[in-house]
C-alpha cells in the first residue's frame, strides 16, 4: 500500500490518518521583546532574556541583564522563546520552552515569544530539522533576522491534539533524562575543579601505602619538568608530508576532551620535525590561550602549540592536571594583550607545585577516575542526543 504524504514514519499505534497543514500565525501569538538602552540598565530592574540565556535549548543564567522598566511583556509558562535577531547567523531559530519558575521575566528586542495552545508539541518540532530549514530559507539578505510576518507564514503538519499531546509528552521525557545526565555531568565537573583546588593548595593530602607522610612539594618551572616543543606546520604544498600516520595537531583539533583522540589531518614521519610521543602535553599559546590535551599517539603540533615531554622523574598525567590548574592564570597574564601569546621561553617559566612521583600518581589516578565518569555521562549525553535526533525525524512530517 501506497504510504499517505502527510503521515510520519513512526507512530504511535492507536493514531491514524493524515496529519494537516497549518501556519503558525493560525494556531498561536507572536510577541515582540524589550527595547531597551544602556541607561535603562540596574541590577535592582528585571532580568532581559537574550540569546545568550538560551544554551542547548535550557535556560541559562550566566550572562544576565537586568533592566528598570515597568512597560514589558513577561513570559509565561510553556511559551516558546526564539531568538530572530544576531550578529551570529547560526544562532538565529535556537529556543527554548519557559517553565512555570521562569514566569515574569522579560525578554529582549531581538527575541519573541510564540505562544499557543499547542506550545509543548511545537517546542518539539522547533528541534527538527525542517524548522531550521525554513529558518534559514527566510533569512534577510543584509542582516540576519527573522520578521514576525515571516513567522507567522511558517507551515508545518500538525496531528489531532490527543496524537500532539502523546507525542510532546514522550519527547519531553526523553529531555527530562537528557537535562539529568547534563546536570550530573556538571556536578561531577564541579566537584572535580573543588577537589582539584585543595589538591594543588595541598588543603588535601595523600598518604603513602604505609599510611605515612609524602615529602614536602618543591617548586619547579615547566622548563624543569620537560622538554619544552614548539610546533611547526610542515609545507602545505608539498602533498607528499600529508595524509600519513601521525597526527597533525591544531588547537581547532583540542576539545574538551582530556585526551587527543583523533585530528582533522594527518602527515607523514619527518626527519626534521620533532614528533612528540605518547601523552605529551599540548597547550595552545597563541589567541585562543589554554586549550590542554594529552597525546594519545605520535603527533606532532603547528606553531600555535607548546608541548611539554616530562622527564622520567613526572608523571604526564599529573603534569596534565597541575597546568590545568594554572590556565586561568596564564591566561590572566595575556589579557591585555590584543593578539595574546606564549613564547616558550615564557612557557617554560610557569612554576607549578611537585610532590614526589609516588604522590604524583595517586594524584592522577584520583582525578582520572572523575575524568572517566565525565567521560562516560558524556558518552551517554551523545548516545541520547542521537537517539532523539533519530526520533524527530522519524516522528515528525
Amino acid at each position: 500500500m501506497e504510504k499517505k504524504k502527510n503521515t510520519p514514519k513512526l507512530r504511535f499505534p492507536e493514531f491514524t490518518g493524515e496529519w494537516e497543514e497549518k501556519k503558525l500565525g493560525e494556531i498561536g501569538d507572536i510577541i515582540t521583546g524589550l527595547t531597551y538602552n544602556p541607561n535603562d540598565i540596574n541590577l535592582n530592574g528585571v532580568l532581559v532574556l537574550r540569546s545568550s540565556n538560551i544554551k542547548d535549548s535550557i535556560l541559562s543564567f550566566e550572562d544576565n541583564v537586568f533592566v528598570e522598566t515597568n512597560n514589558y511583556n513577561p513570559v509565561r509558562e510553556n511559551d516558546i522563546l526564539i531568538c530572530v535577531r544576531n550578529g551570529s547567523k547560526s544562532l538565529i531559530g535556537k529556543n527554548t520552552l519557559i517553565k512555570k519558575e521562569n514566569e515574569g521575566l522579560a525578554f529582549g528586542a531581538f527575541m519573541v515569544v510564540y505562544r499557543s495552545p499547542m506550545n509543548l508539541f511545537i517546542f518539539q518540532l522547533f528541534a527538527t530539522e525542517k524548522y531550521y530549514k525554513i529558518i534559514n530559507e527566510n533569512l534577510g539578505a543584509t542582516i540576519n533576522s527573522i520578521n514576525n510576518s515571516d513567522l507567522r507564514k511558517f507551515e508545518f503538519q500538525f496531528p489531532s491534539l490527543p496524537e500532539q499531546t502523546k507525542i510532546a509528552n514522550f519527547l519531553t521525557s526523553v529531555d527530562e533524562k537528557l537535562t539529568q545526565l547534563k546536570k550530573k555531568k556538571t556536578l561531577l565537573k564541579q566537584y572535580k575543579k573543588g577537589v582539584m583546588q585543595k589538591l594543588f593548595s595541598q588543603q588535601l593530602r595523600f598518604k603513602d601505602d604505609n599510611n605515612q607522610d609524602f615529602p614536602d612539594w618543591q617548586e619547579k618551572t615547566l622548563g624543569e619538568v620537560g622538554d619544552i616543543v614548539t610546533g611547526k606546520t610542515p609545507s602545505t604544498t608539498n602533498i607528499d608530508l600529508w595524509n600519513g600516520e601521525i597526527q597533525f595537531v591544531t588547537p581547532t583539533d583540542i576539545n574538551d576532551d582530556k585526551y587527543q583522540f583523533s585530528t582533522q589531518r594527518t602527515i607523514k614521519a619527518l626527519s626534521k620535525t620533532k614528533v612528540l610521543p605518547i601523552k605529551s602535553i599540548m597547550f595552545t599559546c597563541i589567541a585562543s590561550i589554554g586549550k590542554i590535551s594529552l597525546s594519545i599517539k605520535p603527533c606532532i603540533t603547528n606553531q600555535q602549540i607548546n608541548s611539554i615531554i616530562p622527564y622520567k622523574e613526572f608523571d604526564n598525567e599529573f603534569i596534565y592536571y597541575s597546568l590545568l590548574n594554572i590556565v586561568d592564570y596564564i591566561r590572566s597574564t595575556q589579557s591585555s594583550n590584543t593578539l595574546p601569546i606564549i613564547n616558550k621561553t615564557d612557557f617554560s617559566k610557569f612554576v607549578i607545585q611537585v610532590p614526589s612521583l609516588p604522590e604524583q600518581q595517586k594524584i592522577a589516578n584520583f582525578l582520572s577516575s572523575i575524568d572517566e565518569k565525565i567521560s562516560h555521562c558524556g558518552a551517554q549525553i551523545e548516545k541520547m542526543e542521537a537517539w532523539k535526533k533519530g526520533l524527530l525525524q522519524q516522528m515528525f512530517v
